[in-house]
């Protein structure tokens, strides 16, 4: 077993590189984390697979197509589009045809594509570049939506991705790029594993994305006060670790969900109700969930920080229901 220190961006192009070398089915449209200090990465990765790395015109719609019809003939293609909101473009490609091939053909054909995009608040990205896109591929039948929130989970889910049979949506924060971390090479982590970052007694933080950070960074002030928080970290909503969430509150008793992605319709909402469904025997406290206002993200930078949920959202919502 070997253990690397490396950024989240870093992570996600080494595992890249693992999966290359190990299938040469995988190929890579795009030009993932290209930017800042992964950009020498990306190159590297172009040189020692000229063959199989594209960069080709911006056209999401068509880059979309293109590794949807590729892995309908049977290569793995690794498609980046960028910024989240660039998937708009890319829709009807990659919910109307690639989640659904494997349905309507009777089991003929599959599309192991792998859609990969930054998404989330970035900073000063205002309406157009500010989107979380998860609420909206979550809601697609056949496609599975993963969302590492640490350099190996990021590593280990895109190694699992390449080698899975159905199409995959990965949603990368864009404040996760540079974080660092110990990353298991050579390990694949499997979907549908919610991972417990954190136990506790008192209450259950789930988490998503970049609220992994804000969860555990609330949990730390908690312990200050005499509170014992558990952080879940969801890791994968389709499939979603349902047991994993319901045996911590079956713990606890007490939850609250916390998702950046606006709370009408949102995945903190998704969690939320399959909690109550299937677990409300277990709460001693009404289910609280984080999240952002129904409102477009403003160019503002205080605005901006002000609608983000982060630590001191999630103090308060735990405060309510202690």
């Amino acid at each position: 077993m070997t253990i690397q220190k490396m950024s989240y961006a870093e992570a996600v192009l080494t595992a890249l590189n693992d999966s290359m070398i190990a299938d040469d089915s995988v190929s890579l449209i795009g030009r993932p984390f290209s930017l800042g200090p992964t950009r020498v990465l990306a190159k590297k990765l172009k040189e020692k697979f000229p063959t199989r790395v594209c960069e080709p015109p911006t056209s999401e719609a068509a880059n979309a197509a293109v590794g949807a019809g590729a892995a309908m003939a049977g290569a793995r293609p690794f498609v980046d589009l960028g910024t989240g909101a660039f998937s708009f473009l890319a829709f009807s490609q990659i919910v109307n045809e690639a989640a659904v091939c494997n349905y309507m053909s009777g089991g003929k054909l599959r599309a192991p594509v792998v859609y990969h995009v930054n998404h989330g608040v970035r900073g000063a990205g205002a309406p157009q570049h500010s989107h979380d896109m998860h609420a909206y591929v979550w809601n697609t039948p056949g496609l599975q939506v993963i969302l590492p929130a640490t350099p190996n989970d990021a590593y280990g889910l895109v190694r699992s991705a390449l080698t899975n049979p159905n199409p995959t949506f990965i949603m990368s924060h864009f404040k996760q790029a540079t974080m660092m971390g110990d990353v298991e090479l050579g390990v694949s982590i499997p979907f549908g594993k919610a991972d417990v970052k954190r136990t506790g007694t008192d209450v259950t933080i789930i988490a998503v994305s970049l609220m992994v950070h804000a969860a555990l960074e609330a949990a730390e002030q908690l312990a200050t006060r005499g509170i014992s928080a558990e952080v879940v970290d969801v890791r994968s909503l389709s499939p979603l670790d349902e047991d994993t969430l319901l045996q911590s509150i079956e713990k606890t008793g007490r939850v609250i969900v916390v998702d950046e992605s606006p709370l009408h319709g949102g995945v903190s909402s998704g969690i939320a109700g399959v909690l109550a469904d299937r677990g409300f025997k277990y709460l001693k406290a009404p289910i609280r969930r984080v999240g952002r206002p129904n409102t477009p993200v403003p160019a503002s930078g205080p605005m901006e920080e002000y609608l983000v949920p982060g630590p001191q959202h999630i103090l308060e919502a735990v405060a309510s229901i202690l």
